[in-house]
């Protein structure tokens, strides 16, 4: 190669350079700023502004109201269950007990009334002034016994004639009465609580 050619290559290289001095525009690289902020998206615009996410959280708002409404509602329905049940429970109980405290009363009552014969023979033994050494210390204990499981016995000479606890075997009149009275009692009645076990029989003298 030849000092021309090295020469024209020089110069050839110098006019490949390009120098440019253009001036910056101050508006337009706002300009495209402002452009790039734009197509940046509503998004960002919309976060980085507070007052822009207001509304989302206004409408938020009646949808939580209506559902811990709704939460309340059930609540107090399921509070009314309960109240309900726990009353029927109450009210069961109270229906199951009776029914037991009757369920005893009864069956205590049927064994009472079958010992009611042992007990008349003992008040004819005491009555006939039979009723001395062993024997009356089991008749004070059987006697203790039965008043202890509620028993009573009623029915004395004098006492007003009540046809709802004593049955008249003989009826007779007589100055010294002013309503119909006892005169004589054949048999002592009894009662368990206040259930009549048995009445008693007893001669009715009436006014004249």
């Amino acid at each position: 190669m030849t000092a021309a050619d090295d020469e024209n290559d020089g110069q050839a290289t110098e006019r490949v350079v390009i120098r440019d001095r253009r001036k910056i525009d101050a508006k337009s690289e706002a300009g495209k700023a402002s452009a790039g902020k734009t197509s940046a998206g509503p998004g960002a615009h919309r976060a980085a502004d507070p007052e822009e996410a207001t509304p989302e959280v206004v409408e938020a708002t009646p949808a939580l109201g209506a559902e811990l409404e709704a939460l309340r509602s059930e609540l107090d329905e399921r509070t009314h269950d309960l109240q309900r049940v726990t009353a029927e429970y109450a009210n069961y109980r109270k229906r199951v007990d009776r029914d037991r405290g009757a369920a005893a009363e009864l069956t205590t009552g049927a064994v009472l009334t079958a010992l009611l014969p042992v007990l008349d023979d003992i008040d004819r033994a005491r009555e006939h002034g039979d009723l001395v050494g062993p024997f009356a210390s089991v008749a004070e204990s059987l006697t203790a016994v039965t008043g202890k499981l509620g028993l009573a016995a009623f029915g004395e000479k004098g006492d007003a004639f009540d046809p709802n606890r004593h049955e008249a075997v003989a009826h007779q009149t007589s100055a010294d009465v002013t309503e119909p009275t006892c005169v004589e009692v054949m048999r002592r009645g009894y009662t368990l609580g206040e259930r009549l076990l048995r009445p008693a029989l007893v001669a009715v003298a009436d006014p004249e």
